[in-house]
């Protein structure tokens, strides 16, 4: 009897994954049929009843499991006041980011770190420069700023061009302030992760510049204020 019963639960198990494979292969059809372009970097059961969570280029979108519908939107959890997309884009811009080393950033550390942001940013973003403007506040309020370049207007532009000066130059991180002030510096080229930067930006969904990304992957801004980013980002690591 024990056996009996033991092999209908693995006949239903083996039913369900050859089900949850069928389901995946026509979402992904589905994706594919309406973008064919389209980089699907995952496709997994949904907590949406009847729908599959599609991660691709740092969007989150929910596609039904006969690959008819296609929601994009906000998938709350009302019973525990939980954003589900959000969190999903936190996981993969946290994993996104786990990949780049340190000497890849530009980083202006506070002297007692307390929390440690990436900020993606563009030479001649107003926004950005007025961040940086307050850099000193920001360290000073133990916040630690790596940056990674995202120039808006894309490669063989001024600013793409900018970006690569400041990283070519010996002092980084005078070069990056004095580019942020708007000095005109004289142009560089060597190796650099110009390119590299703007294709992880497109990778997890930066559409806008500054794009501020706290230690869990959580999207902060925007440009925020010192005192405003410290209490985001304690307001975080309080969770």
């Amino acid at each position: 009897m024990f056996k009996r019963v033991m092999f209908s639960l693995a006949l239903v198990a083996s039913a369900t994954v050859q089900a949850d494979a069928a389901g995946e292969a026509k979402v992904r059809e589905a994706i594919k049929a309406l973008v064919p372009s389209a980089q699907i970097d995952s496709v997994s059961e949904s907590k949406l009843s009847g729908f599959y969570e599609v991660a691709m280029s740092g969007q989150v979108l929910y596609v039904s499991a006969d690959g008819k519908y296609l929601v994009q939107g906000m998938v709350y959890d009302i019973a525990n006041k939980r954003d589900l997309t959000e969190e999903k884009k936190s996981v993969m811009r946290k994993s996104a980011l786990a990949g780049v080393p340190k000497d890849r950033m530009i980083s202006f550390p506070a002297k007692n770190e307390k929390h440690r942001v990436v900020v993606f940013t563009d030479i001649d973003c107003g926004y950005c420069r007025k961040l940086h403007q307050q850099i000193a506040e920001y360290n000073n309020l133990g916040i630690t700023v790596d940056y990674l370049f995202f120039p808006r207007s894309g490669p063989n532009t001024p600013s793409f061009d900018k970006a690569i000066t400041v990283w070519c130059s010996a002092d980084k991180n005078k070069a990056f302030t004095d580019a942020k002030a708007g000095v005109e510096q004289e142009k560089k080229t060597c190796d650099n992760p110009v390119a590299a930067d703007y294709e992880l930006g497109q990778k997890i969904g930066v559409s806008g510049t500054p794009m501020i990304v706290a230690a869990d992957g959580s999207q902060i801004g925007g440009y925020v204020p010192p005192a405003q980013m410290l209490e985001r980002l304690s307001a975080l690591a309080a969770k």
